[in-house]
């Protein structure tokens, strides 16, 4: 019997990425989606993690279990505080898709920037690095960076002006930091060229994640 992987979504252009990267890590693996938009659009508008949108996670990585699941991938890096909680409530293993991340960024250097588009993942994700750091036992300074207009870009459908927003704050950044985190999957896709362009590491996460993956279903 084929072990069984939920994907769970905010934004639900991510849905056809992942299946694709399904295809290359987990190629034997039965696969669904799960998507609330609504999560990421009351985050954006709030500014906050409410319980409301707290329950609402909790439920979607609850009913991922009760539809089959053996491991969720959570692939919104502003719902890392509500997988937490999330974590107590399920059986199974729940995996925030900026922790394989944010513990290479750890291993890699002291200076870390946290590049976001969208202002509800700044926090959590820059939270998720010192824990890390934390937990290995390593003192860092971590500098959140947000890049103003990119997602009001995006969401406009001008992805070139996204992707030269984001590409050109990067650059800016590598002067001053050992690491760059592109803290979101949909910065992801600039990963390569600017790991390529850039003298310190730029870290993504969604093929980090899907080797965590594969590894927890083994």
């Amino acid at each position: 019997m084929s072990d069984t992987v939920c994907f769970f979504h905010t934004v639900a252009s991510l849905s056809d990425r992942f299946d694709s990267l399904a295809s290359d890590y987990i190629q034997d693996a039965d696969t669904f989606h799960i998507v609330d938009e609504s999560v990421l659009q009351e985050l954006l508008t709030v500014g906050e993690m409410t319980p409301s949108v707290t329950r609402r996670i909790c439920s979607q990585l609850s009913l991922a279990e009760d539809a089959g699941a053996d491991v969720v991938l959570d692939t919104c890096s502003s719902t890392s505080p509500a997988v937490d909680i999330a974590r107590e409530m399920v059986d199974i293993p729940i995996i925030k898709i900026d922790d394989p991340m944010t513990e290479a960024a750890v291993e890699r250097g002291e200076h870390i920037s946290v590049v976001a588009t969208a202002s509800s993942t700044l926090e959590p994700s820059t939270e998720l690095v010192r824990s890390k750091a934390d937990q290995a036992g390593k003192s860092v300074t971590v500098e959140p960076v947000f890049v103003d207009g990119a997602l009001d870009a995006r969401e406009g459908g001008d992805v070139d002006r996204h992707d030269h927003l984001v590409s050109e704050r990067v650059r800016e950044l590598a002067a001053e930091t050992d690491v760059v985190i592109l803290a979101q999957a949909s910065m992801s896709h600039l990963a390569p060229t600017l790991d390529d362009e850039v003298a310190v590491p730029v870290l993504s996460s969604p093929d980090l994640a899907m080797e965590a993956v594969a590894s927890e279903i083994r």
